[in-house]
């Protein structure tokens, strides 16, 4: 398999370990978005319809997507660049 691709079936399983977040750990991941970026502007968000992950915001503009990785209990922060906000 070549380098930077994860097998369909090591998704899943990534996938299948996301457990609910609790409103603590969104105030939680909130308070260190805010301390760890210097920048009071930055907000934790639930999601409306999924609770295995929240939405991190810096004013009106989404930023990215915050996992719990239950399995090991840490967080996972993912955020899409595209092309179009580099130029």
């Amino acid at each position: 398999m070549p380098d930077g691709h994860v097998s369909e079936a090591r998704l899943h399983k990534k996938f299948d370990r996301r457990k609910q977040l609790k409103a603590d750990e969104i105030r939680k991941l909130d308070a260190y978005f805010k301390r760890t970026f210097q920048n009071p502007n930055l907000q934790v968000k639930a999601r409306p319809r999924k609770d295995d992950s929240c939405e991190l915001y810096v004013g009106d503009e989404f930023l990215g997507i915050v996992f719990k990785d239950e399995e090991d209990g840490d967080y996972n922060f993912s955020m899409a660049i595209l092309e179009v906000d580099l130029d």
